[in-house]
C-alpha cells in the first residue's frame, strides 16, 4: 500500500478544496442514475454551511492524490444540534452537550479503493481526537442504509430518530462513546465519559 498522510486543515484551507472534496464525494457515494450533479450540489452546500460553524475542522488523507477526508464542528452547548429529535434525548448524551463534550462528525468519505484498509477508523478516531470530545455524534440519512452500518461497525450506536425539514428529511442519531469501548447501553455513557475525563487529566495522549 501506498503510506498515507493526514492532514488537517480549517474552514478556510477545506473552501480552496471545495472541488476536490465535490469529485471524491461523486465518485465514491452511490446515486441514482442521472442524480450526480444534485448529490454533488446538495454536497457542497452542505459543506458551505459546515465550514461556517464555529470550531469546524477537517481531516484529509492523501497519498498521491487525495484518499479520504472527515470534517464536523463541536455540537452547540444550547442543544439546537438536537432539534427535531423524536422522544426524550438520552440524559447522558444532554448533559455532555451541556457541557460542550460532543463533536459532531458531518462529513465521511473514503475513496472505495480504501474502504477495507481501516482508513475511516483512523480518520474518526483523529479527528475526534483532536477536539478532546467525550463523546462523537452525527446524523445519517434514515434510507443510506450502507452508511449507517459502516459507521455502526466502527462502534457507534444508534440512539434514536431525528425529523428535519424542509420535506419528510428523517435522520438516525448514531453516537460514538469515546475513552473506554466496551458494550455500555446509551445511557451508560455518562460513566464512561467521566472515566475518559479523568484520564485526560491525567495528562494521557490521545492520537
Amino acid at each position: 500500500m501506498t503510506p498515507l498522510s493526514l492532514r488537517r486543515f480549517n474552514r478556510w484551507q477545506a473552501e480552496r478544496l471545495r472541488e476536490d472534496l465535490a469529485d471524491l464525494y461523486t465518485e465514491s457515494c452511490a446515486t441514482p442514475p442521472g442524480g450526480e450533479y444534485r448529490g454533488r450540489k446538495d454536497f457542497l452546500r452542505r459543506l458551505t454551511r459546515d465550514t461556517w460553524r464555529p470550531g469546524f475542522a477537517m481531516l484529509t488523507a492523501e497519498t498521491s492524490n487525495l484518499a479520504g477526508y472527515a470534517f464536523g464542528f463541536p455540537v452547540p452547548r444550547d442543544g439546537s444540534w438536537w432539534n427535531g429529535f423524536r422522544g426524550p434525548l438520552p440524559q447522558a448524551v444532554g448533559q455532555l452537550t451541556a457541557s460542550g463534550q460532543i463533536f459532531a462528525v458531518s462529513g465521511m468519505v473514503v475513496r472505495p479503493s480504501e474502504r477495507y484498509h481501516g482508513l475511516a477508523d483512523r480518520l474518526q478516531e483523529r479527528l475526534l481526537a483532536d477536539h478532546w470530545a467525550l463523546l462523537g455524534a452525527t446524523l445519517v440519512d434514515r434510507t443510506h442504509r450502507a452508511a449507517r452500518a459502516g459507521f455502526q461497525s466502527r462502534g457507534w450506536r444508534d440512539i434514536g430518530v431525528v425529523y428535519r425539514p424542509p420535506g419528510p428529511t428523517v435522520l438516525r442519531a448514531l453516537v460514538l462513546p469515546l475513552g473506554e469501548r466496551t458494550a455500555a447501553e446509551p445511557g451508560d455513557l455518562a460513566h464512561h465519559a467521566r472515566s475518559s475525563g479523568r484520564r485526560s487529566t491525567r495528562g494521557e495522549a490521545r492520537a
